[in-house]
């Protein structure tokens, strides 16, 4: 099993090429049989304020790490997992944009379904990450996870 730590922030944007290769590079892993794969994507909410433009990430990073790799050790032990992977952006992503990437694999479909579900939501609810919205009359909105 993968159980490495690792940083799981990129700066800017995560692109389909990080994306696709990701994928690509798990097609040698014969021993799995399932993938779960969320992407998180800004979307172009209408606020009072205007329309969402882009969200600024920002985190308390050593804090999220260790954090997220106490997430991880127990998402492995509460399932049968071959590996996982999670990237969240940092900086400004721009509507359209993905900002969040989990990605998990499992001998069978349903440890990698629910694994994935269960890391996106406590990533959501337990790392220090913040987004400021940048709505489209140049104003700035604290972001509010849902």
């Amino acid at each position: 099993m993968d159980k490495k730590s690792k940083n799981i922030f990129i700066e800017g944007p995560i692109g389909p090429e990080k994306i696709a290769k990701s994928i690509a590079n798990h097609q040698t892993k014969t021993r799995i049989g399932g993938h779960s794969i969320f992407l998180g994507q800004v979307r172009k909410d209408e606020k009072e304020e205007g329309f969402v433009t882009a969200i600024t990430y920002t985190a308390y990073e050593e804090m999220a790490l260790e954090k997220m790799n106490e997430i991880r050790e127990e998402i492995f032990e509460k399932y049968l997992l071959s590996c996982m992977h999670i990237y969240h952006s940092l900086g400004e992503v721009k509507v359209g944009e993905i900002c969040l990437f989990v990605f998990t694999s499992s001998k069978h479909r349903k440890p990698a379904i629910d694994a994935c579900e269960e890391l996106v939501e406590r990533i959501k609810k337990e790392l220090p990450i913040w987004g400021k919205e940048l709505v489209d009359n140049n104003k700035e909105v604290w972001k509010v996870n849902k």
